[in-house]
């Protein structure tokens, strides 16, 4: 096998967690995969956490130019002063520090593409600057005066409203023109409700192997209802950290609890003497709103409704972490796991 294919092979294993069956990602797939054959500039834009470096590898890799390189660049962890030179590069001796010339990102990518992350982040001078690479296809390193040709094609990736921040002045119009011959919307994940928990199964997996455990453990019917109901603020990167953790905390084959916050403190409820003192007065269960009673159901039947609506309401609280649901009601952990088996799939 050829190098490149090596190469492509290696970079494409990565590109796995590019997983659904969702409308909105199918359809997401197919607009990428049609634009990537297109040798022109793409922008990427998506919530924090819904892929788009993914993405952009994806878009690469289906492209003429895959067998060249993808070169990534987060512009948003660099300063003003530090951007010019990561992008173009700079001769020896031209700044206090500048021991050896040095290749920036366009050259590196040469024959590939330029992956540019948080580019709405990029000044308005360095803008200008990638403007004319974009129209030229040549720059100048910093310190030089002797134009550099380079064969990139730009993906640029941004969760910004690029055209205020151009009509604000903040945004240089003519680099997004020129940008914008292609914008792709990536769907956040509570778009995808069909692909939760097939992204779940898969991250499961992969923590499953990374701890050496023999068996993937089994999400219980509670977890996939918090799983499916959380809207997801953090999108994909939020599910794999959920789903990794609660797979790791599993103490048997079946994973009962999802935490969605690691930072809920067990000791929030922990306050003054005063406030032991009205936890102590509070009755099991009344901080659960009152579910309810139908009169005309037999007594048997209306206790069991009431309890089904408050298993519900309790868990819907407590975010379906058993645990906090098992304090909210006043019962022990085991008294409302046999309350979750005798009412089964009726909660």
């Amino acid at each position: 096998m050829s190098e490149k294919a090596n190469r492509y092979r290696e970079n494409n294993f990565s590109l796995g967690e590019a997983l659904g069956q969702s409308e909105s990602f199918l359809q997401f797939q197919e607009q990428l995969s049609k634009v990537a054959k297109v040798e022109r500039p793409v922008l990427l834009i998506g919530e924090r956490g819904t892929g788009k470096e993914l993405a952009a590898r994806r878009l690469h890799y289906l492209s003429p130019r895959w067998s060249g390189p993808c070169i990534p660049l987060n512009c948003a962890a660099l300063s003003s002063s530090l951007i010019e030179s990561e992008l173009f590069g700079y001769e020896k001796g031209a700044f206090t520090g500048a021991e050896r010339r040095k290749t920036g990102r366009f050259e590196t990518a040469d024959g590939g593409t330029l992956f540019l992350d948080e580019i709405g982040s990029i000044p308005m001078e360095t803008q200008e600057k990638i403007l004319r690479v974009v129209e030229y296809s040549i720059f100048e390193r910093v310190g030089a005066s002797t134009p550099v040709e380079v064969d990139v094609r730009i993906i640029g990736a941004t969760n910004a409203d690029l055209p205020s921040m151009a009509e604000r002045g903040e945004f240089k119009r003519d680099l997004l023109d020129r940008l914008s011959f292609e914008v792709l919307f990536l769907p956040p994940l509570r778009a995808r409700e069909e692909d939760i928990m097939l992204l779940a199964c898969h991250f499961a997996g992969r923590m499953a192997y990374e701890l050496g455990q023999e068996q993937v453990p089994e999400f219980s019917k509670e977890a996939i209802r918090a799983l499916e109901e959380y809207e997801w603020p953090g999108n994909i990167r939020e599910l794999k950290n959920v789903v990794e953790r609660a797979v790791y905390s599993a103490d048997s084959e079946y994973i009962d609890q999802i935490v969605f916050d690691p930072f809920d403190s067990p000791y929030r409820h922990v306050g003054s003497i005063d406030a032991k003192k009205d936890k102590l007065s509070e009755r099991p269960g009344e901080n659960v709103a009152q579910a309810p009673v139908d009169i005309d159901l037999p007594f048997r039947d209306a206790v069991s409704a009431f309890e089904i609506s408050l298993l519900r309401k309790a868990l819907r609280q407590s975010r379906y972490n058993q645990k906090k649901t098992a304090e909210v009601l006043g019962l022990s952990y085991d008294q409302l796991r046999g309350l979750l088996r005798k009412h089964g799939d009726a909660v």
